[in-house]
């Protein structure tokens, strides 16, 4: 280790320690003052209001558990609230209690006497808005972070001692050339990163809600605006907040763009299915709700994600295409223009029937299924004269294939069946002639 950065560390080290020596003899005379009888005595007042405290939420809490289960048709955000309340139930009969009794105090006796109280009530009900505060955070871990970090923040700055604790955490440093990063950085950091996010995602939340309730927006092109928005508002987050910290985003635009070339070529079919997604998005090729098949999978889609696309099947499992094999392969979108599908059926009856009588039967069979469009009537065409029978093949028209396609055949070759039975209209099998020839034996061959 060179001298000078021996000599740095040891200033280093020599401020932490004078500064915790001044935070050490604070609290030493603030334990001091604890040990005055009025003090004691307020510390006394404080139990014992928390006994209270602590006494009715107990009574409350099970009575307003009973009075929440009645609440059926409340909306949601009013049972979050009340069940908030009902998880807090002691600290904010405390809060309620300790500054009752204050207000007695500074009327009954002098302002000194209440002082300690004074800064017990004016911590408890810092901490109760905090809790409050925080619930708004979504995110478990970035609440739990956020709530504790106000919290010790909130009792410094009640305790006066937030200069010390500011002037302690800035010390303690690590330097990298002309880089300083701090304790006190780090904390600033993710404070002010936690609120923009926050911001950011209740924005974004927002935002989202009213793009996906305009119906002259089609479908694929509300995710597309979603996406970007959400994209663009946590990348300001993250960019604003680490300026408002301090950060010098110099050194962090040319490492982005470093990092940024590696992983073009360590990840791209990553790329490759973004763009692809992004590409789908606007040129509104599929949308969530068509039906499509894709090689061997046949289904309707969920969602448009950014990396795969969620299709589910008429078995109940749900396929993730990736975006690129939607780009580069052949998909077949059954409701791209129109929710209009054509289907056709083959069978066959026998050269004994007549083929007019039997085109009108299949096609009255058809029209009596109720998925098979009317004002697209079917059509039944000889398509071949068989081995065994005359080949017909029926097409008819439906406009749900999101109600499946296997089943709708079926029901036409049931109605098909019914009718041909109902007209004695034979269905032939292949049939063959065994012809035995003049001199030719019969026999049977014992194999040994």
């Amino acid at each position: 280790m060179e001298p000078e950065e021996q000599q740095d560390l040891v200033e280093q080290a020599g401020e932490i320690f004078e500064v915790g020596q001044g935070l050490l003899g604070q609290a030493q005379a603030f334990l001091e003052t604890l040990l005055r009888p009025w003090n004691a005595y307020q510390l006394a007042i404080a139990l014992a209001v928390f006994v209270v405290a602590h006494v009715l939420s107990r009574i409350v809490q099970p009575r307003l558990h009973d009075w929440m289960r009645t609440r059926e048709g409340w909306p949601k955000w009013r049972l979050r609230i009340l069940l908030v309340v009902h998880k807090r139930m002691r600290m904010i009969f405390f809060v309620a209690l300790i500054w009752i009794t204050v207000a007695v105090m500074r009327e009954v006796t002098w302002p000194s006497r209440s002082y300690l109280l004074a800064g017990i009530a004016n911590l408890a009900l810092a901490w109760l808005i905090v809790t409050f505060a925080t619930r708004l955070i979504a995110n478990p871990f970035l609440r739990t972070v956020v709530r504790y970090g106000a919290w010790t923040w909130v009792t410094l700055r009640i305790l006066g001692v937030t200069d010390q604790a500011e002037q302690l955490l800035d010390s303690i440093a690590v330097e990298i050339g002309e880089f300083r990063l701090s304790v006190w950085l780090v904390l600033q950091a993710a404070f002010i990163l936690g609120v923009f996010f926050f911001v950011a995602r209740f924005i974004s939340r927002t935002s989202a809600a009213r793009i996906q309730a305009n119906e002259d927006i089609s479908p694929s092109m509300r995710v597309l605006v979603v996406k970007f928005i959400q994209i663009a508002l946590y990348g300001v987050a993250f960019f604003v907040g680490l300026k408002a910290v301090g950060f010098d985003l110099t050194g962090l635009a040319v490492l982005s763009g470093a990092i940024g070339i590696g992983l073009g070529f360590g990840l791209q079919k990553v790329v490759s299915n973004l763009v692809s997604g992004i590409i789908i998005l606007l040129d509104k090729s599929i949308k969530p709700g068509d039906v499509i098949t894709v090689g061997e999978t046949f289904g309707w889609i969920n969602s448009l994600g950014a990396r795969y696309v969620s299709i589910t099947t008429r078995d109940g499992r749900e396929y993730l295409i990736p975006n690129e094999d939607l780009i580069t392969t052949q998909v077949v979108n059954w409701s791209h223009s129109n929710d209009f599908v054509r289907l056709d059926i083959f069978f066959g009856t026998a050269y004994g029937d007549n083929p007019h009588d039997v085109r009108r039967i299949a096609i009255d069979a058809a029209k009596s299924v109720d998925r098979v469009l009317t004002f697209q009537p079917p059509v039944c065409h000889i398509v071949g004269f068989g081995d065994s029978s005359v080949d017909y093949i029926l097409r008819f028209w439906i406009k749900d294939p999101t109600g499946g396609l296997t089943n709708i055949r079926g029901n036409v070759y049931l109605a098909l069946w019914d009718a041909f039975a109902e007209h004695n209209i034979s269905i032939p099998f292949p049939q063959r002639e065994v012809k035995v020839l003049e001199g030719s034996e019969l026999g049977t061959k014992v194999i040994d």
